[in-house]
């Protein structure tokens, strides 16, 4: 989904497809095809024990992005203990960032893996609407979640904070659509650069293979 639509072009992803057949003759994924090297690296936040860093950008009402987290988190559960997962929602809009807010509010109240998959089935599943403030109140509160401690945690100045950051990483990768994955801080791919979100996990692990490289 892209930045200033909130759609993915079907032309790219059908090139995609097309050129990931040609690197799969060539024996692997081709750089400014299936991926994009960074010129100016991204930062990394590594935990301790963690060699690699792979991130996820997404955003909770990207329909693309709701069938990319099933499969994401099953490839997840397997990486190698060196690599550090995590996933990141972009910031693009306000509405974008009433969402990423959201995320990390959750994230602090220690209730985001218990909401993380009813907020994209409550998106895009009932069609509700969570783009307000009220919105998610309302929604947390119907899940068991203290409506006034998320409330008052969503205008914290440590959401604030990360929600910046979020943005500032965003950037730093040159993301303009989603999902998409971020590697090292040197590489980015997609479902639309590998030619479909299997794909674009395979390029991944391609990636985080090189990353170890140096």
């Amino acid at each position: 989904m892209k930045r200033r639509d909130f759609s993915i072009q079907v032309a790219g992803a059908g090139l995609g497809m097309a050129l990931t057949g040609a690197a799969s003759a060539q024996g692997g994924p081709v750089e400014g095809q299936q991926y994009v090297r960074l010129q100016t690296p991204a930062p990394v936040s590594l935990p301790p024990g963690k060699k690699v860093e792979v991130v996820e950008f997404f955003w909770y009402e990207c329909p693309h992005c709701n069938v990319f987290d099933p499969l994401v988190n099953a490839w997840a559960k397997k990486l190698p203990a060196d690599v550090a997962f995590r996933h990141v929602p972009v910031g693009f809009t306000a509405r974008h960032q009433a969402a990423q807010k959201m995320f990390y509010a959750l994230e602090a109240m220690g209730q985001l893996e218990a909401l993380h998959k009813k907020i994209f089935a409550a998106i895009h599943v009932q069609n509700k609407r969570l783009i307000s403030e009220s919105d998610m109140v309302a929604f947390v509160s119907a899940n068991g979640v203290d409506g006034a401690k998320f409330s008052e945690m969503f205008k914290s100045f440590q959401v604030a904070t990360q929600a910046n950051r979020a943005r500032q990483l965003s950037d730093a990768y040159k993301i303009d659509g989603v999902p998409a994955m971020g590697i090292q801080g040197r590489y980015f791919t997609s479902g639309a650069l590998a030619g479909g979100h299997d794909r674009a996990l395979a390029v991944t692990d391609f990636l985080i293979a090189r990353a170890r490289q140096g």
